[in-house]
């Protein structure tokens, strides 16, 4: 990369207070830019095919789709993009989940500022950065199967937003299918979890990161 170039980079998060936040700090550098911003993964699969930015820092757990599905078809249009996730959480399942996605770095929200562009610095050197607050072992064992990767990228779409309380036909439109296809991923799902109403659909969700309820 031309070290005189700036690194662009687009920021994606349902927060607007959070956002702002972080433009203010990344701006202070002259060697970053802010391409654009999103509320979800939906507009930042969209913003990332118009603008192909560096690196998008993007919130993990988010309404409509979240941003390890995000970051898969991101980074199926530009595998190149460097994507590094921003979460609350910092247990083994949820780092493993956006490195398996393809991420290259994953920081705590309520962790160090500053660590950020320290974040941004590496994963540009394609390095993989992990928060210094997260055991760093997690990042040794991303072959361990997780149930995730028992459904589609298809079937996880549909499972988030059955959750969210969107209908099939409320699915199929967003997703551009047809309804009985919606339900055919949805009894598959179920099947593939062994979870056959929506409560507990609800709750393997907001336990695995896929909701924000």
């Amino acid at each position: 990369m031309n070290p005189s170039r700036k690194i662009t980079i687009i920021l994606v998060d349902d927060h607007q207070m959070l956002r702002d936040g972080l433009r203010n700090l990344i701006e202070q550098k002259a060697n970053l830019q802010i391409l654009g911003e999103a509320s979800n993964g939906r507009e930042a699969i969209k913003l990332c095919a118009k603008l192909n930015p560096d690196v998008v820092i993007t919130d993990v757990s988010m309404p409509n789709l979240n941003g390890i599905e995000s970051a898969k078809q991101i980074l199926k249009g530009n595998p190149e993009i460097k994507i590094i996730g921003l979460s609350m959480h910092a247990n083994r399942k949820f780092v493993q989940a956006m490195f398996q996605a393809g991420g290259y770095g994953y920081l705590l929200k309520d962790g160090d500022v500053s660590e950020l562009i320290t974040a941004i610095t590496t994963v540009m050197q394609n390095r993989k950065y992990l928060s210094k607050n997260i055991n760093q072992d997690y990042l040794h064992s991303l072959n361990e199967e997780e149930d995730l990767n028992k459904i589609s990228s298809r079937e996880t779409e549909v499972l988030q937003l059955l959750t969210e309380g969107k209908s099939s036909k409320e699915i199929a439109e967003l997703l551009f299918l047809s309804p009985k296809t919606v339900d055919v991923h949805r009894n598959n799902l179920m099947k593939k979890l062994e979870l056959y109403t929506i409560p507990e659909l609800t709750k393997y969700a907001i336990r695995e990161g896929l909701t924000t309820l």
